[in-house]
């Protein structure tokens, strides 16, 4: 069983930066993705940034939206996901979501909301 549980959201103005944060805990190796998604209502959960482990190495994938402003990290002795978010815009409004791909299952958090507003 893996648990996941992020923190960070809020409120902010466009422009300005968040820093959400995602803490695992469980049985996690033969971990394959670590990420970031988020989801507005009526539409899919979507992509952001995440981490592809596998083949021997790790590759970070970043949705063409977020390039250049979001930058996901990694803390693995202390199980812990990032994701740094810069010049926040309007759209990046969501609820934020950690996944965590483990052993071929999907592992969500409870997600996190972000609002980017005057």
């Amino acid at each position: 069983q893996v648990q996941l549980v992020e923190s960070g959201g809020g409120l902010v103005q466009p422009g300005g930066s968040l820093r959400l944060s995602c803490r695992a805990s469980g049985i996690l190796f033969s971990t394959t993705e670590m990420g970031w998604y988020r989801q507005t209502p009526g539409k899919e959960r979507e992509l952001a940034a995440s981490f592809i482990i596998g083949g021997g190495a790790t590759r970070i994938v970043y949705a063409d939206s977020v390039k250049g402003r979001f930058t996901i990290s990694r803390d693995n002795d202390k199980n812990m996901l990032y994701l740094q978010m810069n010049s926040l815009l309007p759209g990046d409004t969501a609820v934020y979501y950690c996944k965590r791909r483990v052993r071929g299952q999907d592992y969500w958090g409870q997600g996190t909301q972000v609002t980017v507003s005057k």
